[in-house]
């Protein structure tokens, strides 16, 4: 708020490397930082992602909120009810009677009393060298939060005006290509038979039903990206909230990114709220503005590559620097012949893709049976294989468990750690070490890039969109991607991973393969709205059957 009299030029206080900022969640400060023109600060302590690496895994019973850890550690704090309604009078914004800015003072200094008391009992258990590393990026994650995802804001408005009446013709017009809905309701019958007819090998639970869930639903799209267009549309139906979607009056989605709140310490954006949150193809909603441009950075194949370094399995180091490891694993197992690509061996590149993914996320051989369709005996001859091919990953990953198991934690190379209670399962650590130190790899190059001057306008899990002006797009990208290698080498002791770009200029949108068919008949019904809208107003006597909307049109 801004007080009478008050200097808001500069900050009242220091930010140079002599001096250590102290703050419980502490991107809002800095954004109001990013919003008033202050440098950041250099040296960062954000308790709430110490409290967050002391208490991962264990019971929070008052959430992980400034109150919530001051009842964790017995430090009295304002009343919860008393806090709600100081920020929502702050949240309602001014003007502001005297009695109001009194109480809003007051409530300001009561947090910050409370830090200081959370921090004389937090201090002895910090590790702070890490620490500082953590406040940095949330430094990192403020400048992201302001910057924001471009947006075309004119088509989601018409979507949203339209998306109750358009959302089933929508659906019936995929439908075309696959019939597996009965009206609006999905048919299991129907898509059952269609993947037999298309010969794909579903997912199925230990009843031998089909696995509807959206994350087979997920995972499978990408195998097979044909199935993708039947999320979309089951999606559209249930669940899709385009009020949801935060996009503010310069046409920018920002949401808090929720940094360190995942167990593996990636972000949690909200689903609803964040414009990579829903249905894929609403990312082609991202649009840059007149004279720039976008880039999506990716590291290739990071979870495979951050596996082959920290376990230092020398075989699995030379798949990932072959370029495609999925298939090199499929050639060093002896599956298929050397020379074979991903157009000769397709169907072996995706089985070997399949298993080493799953070996990842602790996969035995009965899920892993079912989700590439074949017997039992299939999955456990693909996991022999891997066993044969990596056996140091192996013992690297059963080490890592047992390490889990006995000692009740796991940890990364910045200090990010696990707590392991006594009921785990131990295939759940499994995949710890590649997520967690995929999320510490993410977060340095945020920092790095955001240090830079580069405007990162989200993370995205393995990724980062960044925005330049046309001219500079390219040596932006550049600088990104140097950024992202570095942060691989820092966190894989030298490692190198390799990063993908996908480049859009204006007026171009971004675009997700899985999402094409779904994008497609959206646009081309909202185009069709729009044209029967003028005809109405030149011919107010015109109409149309909405049976019309319904009329055949390819999507392919």
């Amino acid at each position: 708020m801004r007080l009478a009299g008050a200097d808001l030029r500069r900050p009242p206080y220091c930010l140079n490397n002599d001096c250590l900022l102290v703050a419980y969640y502490s991107s809002a400060e800095w954004t109001c930082h990013a919003v008033l023109g202050w440098p950041m600060p250099h040296r960062v302590l954000d308790l709430f992602c110490e409290f967050r690496v002391l208490t991962n895994g264990r019971a929070r019973p008052a959430g992980d909120g400034l109150l919530g850890a001051c009842t964790y550690f017995g430090i009295d704090a304002m009343e919860a009810h008393r806090k709600e309604a100081m920020r929502e009078l702050a949240m309602r914004g001014g003007p502001y009677a005297s009695d109001e800015l009194e109480a809003l003072m007051k409530y300001c200094q009561t947090d910050v009393d409370a830090t200081v008391r959370l921090l004389n009992v937090m201090l002895p258990r910090v590790d702070l060298p890490r620490a500082l590393l953590r406040g940095r990026y949330m430094v990192a994650a403020a400048a992201m939060e302001v910057a924001g995802v471009p947006v075309d804001v004119a088509t989601l408005d018409r979507l949203r005006a339209s998306w109750d009446d358009l959302k089933v013709a929508v659906v019936a017009r995929i439908d075309e290509n696959y019939g597996v809905f009965d009206g609006s309701a999905f048919s299991t019958v129907r898509f059952e038979a269609w993947l037999a007819q298309q010969g794909i090998p579903w997912p199925r639970l230990e009843s031998g039903r089909l696995a509807l869930d959206d994350d087979t639903f997920h995972e499978m799209g990408r195998l097979y990206p044909i199935t993708a267009p039947i999320r979309e549309a089951r999606t559209a139906l249930a669940k899709l909230r385009l009020n949801d979607l935060a996009v503010g009056h310069d046409g920018r989605n920002r949401c808090m990114l929720s940094a360190f709140r995942a167990s593996t310490g990636r972000n949690q954006p909200s689903n609803s709220r964040f414009i990579f949150g829903p249905s894929v193809w609403l990312r082609s909603l991202i649009r840059p503005p007149p004279g720039w441009g976008i880039a999506y950075v990716d590291w290739s194949q990071q979870e495979f590559g951050i596996a082959a370094a920290l376990s230092g399995d020398e075989r699995m180091a030379g798949a990932y620097l072959s370029g495609d490891p999925y298939l090199a694993f499929a050639r060093q197992a002896g599956a298929v012949p050397a020379g074979a690509t991903k157009h000769s061996h397709p169907e072996e590149r995706e089985l070997f893709k399949a298993c080493a993914l799953g070996v990842q996320y602790g996969m035995r051989e009965a899920s892993l049976a079912r989700k590439i369709g074949r017997s039992e005996a299939a999955g456990r001859e693909l996991l022999r294989l891997h066993r044969q091919t990596y056996p140091r990953y192996w013992r690297w990953v059963e080490a890592a468990q047992a390490l889990g198991m006995l000692h009740g934690r796991l940890w990364t190379v910045f200090g990010w750690q696990l707590h392991v209670g006594a009921g785990v399962n131990p295939r759940s650590l499994a995949n710890f070490p590649m997520q967690s130190n995929g999320a510490e790899m993410l977060r340095l190059a945020c920092c790095l890039a955001t240090e830079r001057g580069i405007r990162v306008c989200a993370p995205v899990h393995d990724a980062v969109l960044i925005e330049a002006p046309i001219s500079k797009l390219e040596e932006v990208v550049a600088e990104t991607q140097a950024a992202m290698a570095e942060a691989s080498r820092v966190v894989l002791s030298g490692f190198e991973l390799r990063s993908d770009t996908k480049v859009i200029r204006h007026p171009d949108r971004y675009a997700d393969p899985r999402g094409a068919r779904m994008w497609e008949a959206v646009s081309e019904m909202l185009q069709q709205r729009i044209h029967l809208g003028a005809d109405l107003q030149r011919d107010p006597s015109a109409s149309a059957h909405p049976s019309s909307l319904l009329s055949p049109v390819s999507v392919s």
